[in-house]
């Protein structure tokens, strides 16, 4: 699923333009990008949490030459799903069921 999905969703389910659900959908998403920036907590009832948390110093190696290659310190976004994601139907077993 892409985001062009997403607003064809949101004018199919609200009756709004497709210029309307675009804007909505871009506007949350702007919403979430800025408050992850600012390092918040972003909970999502029954879909999950977003949260921003520092990445260590390391050292990589760079795949062509095998050469060492510092990894500087950063920041990784982390997705924990809520219940509502954490069982969805398994896949079916090839196990004879």
């Amino acid at each position: 699923m892409i985001k062009f999905d997403i607003v064809t969703n949101v004018v199919n389910r609200t009756g709004l333009s497709k210029t309307r659900a675009e804007m909505a959908v871009e506007t949350v998403f702007e919403t979430m990008k800025r408050a992850m920036k600012r390092g918040e907590r972003l909970e999502l009832r029954g879909f999950g949490v977003f949260s921003v948390r520092p990445r260590k110093t390391g050292i990589g190696r760079n795949p062509r030459t095998g050469e060492e290659v510092r990894i500087p310190p950063g920041k990784a976004v982390r997705f924990k799903p809520g219940k509502g994601l954490q069982f969805l139907d398994p896949p079916p077993t090839c196990l004879g069921d």
